[in-house]
């Protein structure tokens, strides 16, 4: 029994690993294509987005599917490869965390099905009706945004705070991972503000590190997160209360 439970904590370290690696990959090409490649910011009106939509169809279908619905269904694996990791430290914190991730993650995949649907239904609508492909995309792309994170990185900013804060105050995490991730998290948070927006693209940006930094750590599996760690009490109320 006890070479099971090894095995299939290794199992779940992999997955863990193989997708923090896949999220960090992402953003790191996702970034950079949206920015400068197709420079879709710049696209100063809806018109112009549909421009873009059409002359880049394949690859931007490509890069939402990657990033947005993909993407979702990784951090669903991360979050529960994390949750089996910090539940030894804190088993009703680390319910928390995992719910947040897990909204994260279908939040993240509605995304990219509405992209990725969309784009199919502009490019095509575009070539016969042009001005009715640029209203439809306007009434699409902002909800599609809402559950992506575009008002703000909130259910994202949220998790990586909660799982690297829990790691920080359980000593599961290298110091700097944990504050990395605190810091990354809170930028995050502060971007659902409006005038504040910008602040999601450095929150990409230190999720990148931070992400590859945690593959690594379950990757390894002798310096995988939370092996053989003492369940910690004090932040977990539950347990005072004699939880099994």
């Amino acid at each position: 029994m006890h070479t099971n439970a090894t095995e299939t904590r290794a199992r779940t370290e992999r997955a863990g690993g193989i997708a923090a690696l896949y999220l960090s990959l992402a953003l790191l090409a996702a970034i950079p294509y949206f920015l400068v490649l197709v420079d879709y910011p710049g696209a100063a009106t809806p018109a112009d987005k549909v421009n873009l939509i059409v002359d880049n169809y394949p690859s931007m279908y490509t890069v939402y599917l990657a990033t947005y619905l993909l993407f979702g269904l990784a951090v669903g694996v991360l979050a529960l490869s994390l949750h089996d990791r910090l539940r030894e430290a804190a088993p009703l914190t680390s319910r928390v965390t995992t719910v947040v991730g897990l909204t994260w993650s279908f939040a993240l995949v509605a995304s990219g099905l509405i992209f990725t649907y969309g784009l199919t239904s502009i490019h095509d609508i575009a070539a016969t009706d042009f001005s009715q492909s640029v209203s439809i995309w306007q009434a699409i792309e902002p909800v599609a945004l809402a559950l992506g994170g575009g008002g703000g990185e909130l259910l994202g900013g949220l998790w990586v705070l909660l799982v690297s804060g829990l790691g920080l105050k359980a000593g599961i995490w290298p110091k700097a991972l944990a504050w990395l991730g605190v810091v990354a998290g809170l930028i995050g948070l502060i971007s659902v503000i409006p005038p504040l927006h910008d602040a999601g693209i450095a929150f990409g940006l230190l999720e990148i590190v931070w992400l590859a930094w945690v593959a690594g750590r379950f990757l390894r599996s002798q310096d995988a997160p939370g092996v053989d760690v003492p369940k910690d009490e004090s932040l977990d109320p539950v347990g005072t209360f004699g939880e099994a």
